[in-house]
């Protein structure tokens, strides 16, 4: 397919899917206006949501496809108990890989370093650097790679 037709079909389908053009893959949905560092990848079939509330995932970050890291909470909207969505920022420092079908939520701040494995659902908090994260309910293994890159770097001077 000539790059002139190829260019027409990509915009017929974001817009089709009500999404923009972004630099990371055509199926990733980037809702607001989240703050993406350098180097970072986002697979296909991701969500990042920064409608309401902030987003800041830093540089050189993994984000493996189908992770939602979503600000809203619609439960108590959906079920009558609130008169909106509950929205609360979220923060991922430099150099965290995020696997495939995790979920972020509101609230939630990962350290840099860290790794969250694959479907892991990632609640409000703090998860401090260097740290493992498994599971749902999520269990945090705190420090899990700090002696491996301190011992690779020769300091514990990380961002």
């Amino acid at each position: 397919m000539p790059a002139r037709e190829q260019e027409e079909f990509l915009a017929r389908l974001l817009q089709a899917l009500h999404n923009k053009a972004n630099p990371y893959h055509p199926l990733v949905w980037i809702n607001g206006d989240p703050e993406i560092g350098p180097r970072t990848y986002i697979g296909g079939f991701s969500e990042v949501n920064a409608r309401g509330a902030r987003v800041r995932i830093g540089a050189d970050c993994d984000i493996a496809s189908f992770v939602a890291i979503n600000v809203a909470d619609s439960h108590l909207r959906a079920i009558g108990l609130a008169e909106g969505n509950a929205c609360a920022d979220i923060e991922i420092g430099d150099k965290v890989f995020i696997g495939s079908h995790c979920v972020v939520l509101g609230g939630a701040r990962i350290g840099h370093h860290s790794v969250i494995g694959a479907g892991t659902v990632v609640r409000a908090g703090e998860i401090p650097p260097y740290s493992l994260v498994l599971g749902n309910p999520m269990v945090v293994k705190a420090g899990y790679y700090r002696a491996a890159l301190v011992a690779q770097d020769g300091d514990d001077d990380s961002p």
